[in-house]
């Protein structure tokens, strides 16, 4: 299966980081990171239980670096767009969803879980791949921490290994950089750009492609920027 590594973005509360530990052992998962976290201790091994060896192997990670380590960046998040013209988070996928996407791949998935009080900033969703949420009673949808690590670890539990590998990071990162500068050389609207080349990461993430599709994309963008200055320079 993918190797799904669940990310708790400064966690506020310990006992929630035992406890989103102790459910990721319960559904088989055991690639815990936090990103400055709360201080843990007692009370979190206890809220943890028999998954202390989840608790204790967690890695600490800035967020720079969980967006460079892993291929796949998901962001979980119980507040959604409810426009297709706002698409900082949109589309999104219920964890139902997500496994269906996922479950052929080969490679790093990182899930964010955001802060117990205000969640995950647009700044963070805009730069992640992919965007799940849990479908919950519109009269109170946001779940705590733990509990969405739960529903989503249930959802997301014995994936058969995928055959494909996808992209790395770096290598997505250069795309949206190569598509960054060719809508300089269209003369693509300023005011457009950022909107723009979130689709672009919007679209290309979940599609899942893999080393090939990105060089063939790279390819097919130089042959258009190629004729493009072969036209200038005829006039």
């Amino acid at each position: 299966m993918s190797e799904i590594a669940i990310v708790l973005v400064e966690p506020l509360h310990e006992g929630n980081v035992g406890f989103a530990a102790r459910v990721m052992k319960n559904f088989g998962f055991s690639d815990l990171v936090l990103v400055d976290p709360c201080p843990w201790g007692d009370l979190a091994r206890a809220c943890a239980m028999h998954a202390s060896d989840v608790l204790e192997s967690a890695l600490t990670l800035t967020l720079e670096e969980v967006y460079s380590e892993y291929q796949l960046i998901i962001a979980a998040t119980g507040a959604i767009s409810k426009s297709v013209c706002r698409s900082i988070r949109m589309p999104y996928y219920t964890p139902k969803e997500i496994r269906e996407q996922i479950r052929n791949v080969n490679g790093r998935v990182a899930i964010l879980f955001g802060r117990e009080n205000r969640g995950l900033s647009n700044d963070e969703i805009r730069r992640c791949d992919v965007i799940c949420t849990i479908p919950a009673s519109q009269s109170y949808p946001i779940l705590n921490i733990s509990h969405a690590v739960g529903i989503v670890c249930y959802e997301l539990a014995d994936i058969p290994r995928g055959t494909y590998r996808l992209a790395e990071r770096e290598e997505m990162e250069c795309l949206y950089e190569h598509l960054d500068t060719f809508l300089d050389r269209i003369d693509h609207p300023g005011f457009k750009r950022a909107n723009t080349l979130l689709m672009a990461r919007r679209i290309l993430g979940r599609t899942r492609l893999t080393t090939r599709e990105v060089s063939t994309i790279h390819g097919i963008l130089r042959r258009a920027e190629w004729h493009m200055r072969e036209e200038k320079e005829s006039r």
